[in-house]
């Protein structure tokens, strides 16, 4: 397994590529309304992306044809973005992007409720999140890969949810996916030793019963076997010898408080 350990030069690109992706995702957010199309979202989101310069990492990667995944409800990843598909009051839609700043990349991913969302949905969507900040609690040098990917399952898995298999996490640079590859479930190979300069796309996928997934005749959509809520929350993190920094946390979500949950 060849794993990238990023320069100071390459490590402050992908801040800034973070940095961008972050205000790209709290704009997105405030943006949508019930009534929108989810073709529409992803029209916002790339002029967003091209307004800072940016390219959108994922629009044509492998053959996807947008720029945003977005997933409403029981989609778990990879919505293909539509004219027809309307937004409603209630949904939860979770939103994936990446952005390519000066050749490196960046991706996170929030799930947002549109209007006034039930109780079940919202939490959640506020497990997957604590979910990810358990596992920043062990994302350190010197400790394994593994110990992240169990801190965020065995949380999830302990509040009664299904932790998605069948995707991943990964590293990430130059190119959207690195080595290496980053389970979200429990794992009993403790794989690679954390180092300092590793960037890791690190995204719980939660669901709200069983953790099987079914692949869209599309080729790409995933969604819940049992047709249950499924959030996704995912940022890009630098390792460091002391806490991850997280480059992908918008300035909301640091006034809300979320650099003190790990």
């Amino acid at each position: 397994m060849s794993i990238t350990i990023k320069s100071e030069r390459e490590i402050d690109l992908m801040r800034k590529a973070g940095e961008i992706l972050a205000n790209v995702h709290q704009r997105l957010a405030q943006e949508i309304q019930a009534g929108m199309s989810t073709y529409e979202i992803d029209q916002i989101g790339e002029n967003l992306i091209r307004e800072y310069g940016c390219i959108p990492s994922f629009k044509n990667y492998q053959g996807f044809p947008a720029s945003i995944c977005i997933s409403l409800n029981d989609e778990v990843v990879h919505g293909i973005p539509s004219k027809t598909r309307i937004v409603k009051e209630g949904d939860i839609i979770s939103l994936d992007a990446g952005v390519i700043y000066k050749g490196y990349h960046s991706d996170a991913a929030r799930t947002v409720g549109v209007g006034k969302i039930s109780e079940s949905a919202e939490k959640l969507i506020k497990v997957t999140r604590k979910s990810f900040f358990e596992g920043m609690k062990k994302a350190s040098a010197g400790n394994y890969l593994s110990d992240v990917s169990n801190a965020i399952g065995n949380y999830a898995e302990g509040m009664g949810y299904g932790v998605v298999r069948s995707f991943v996490g990964h590293g990430i640079g130059t190119s959207l996916h690195q080595e290496p590859e980053i389970p979200n479930f429990v794992c009993t190979n403790r794989g690679p030793l954390l180092r300092k300069g590793m960037t890791l796309a690190i995204e719980p996928m939660i669901n709200e019963g069983t953790f099987k997934v079914d692949l869209c005749s599309n080729g790409w959509t995933a969604v819940t076997s049992d047709m249950k809520n499924s959030a996704h929350y995912e940022n890009t993190v630098l390792i460091t010898d002391g806490k991850p920094e997280i480059l992908t946390l918008t300035e909301k979500e640091k006034e809300d408080g979320f650099l003190e949950l790990f």
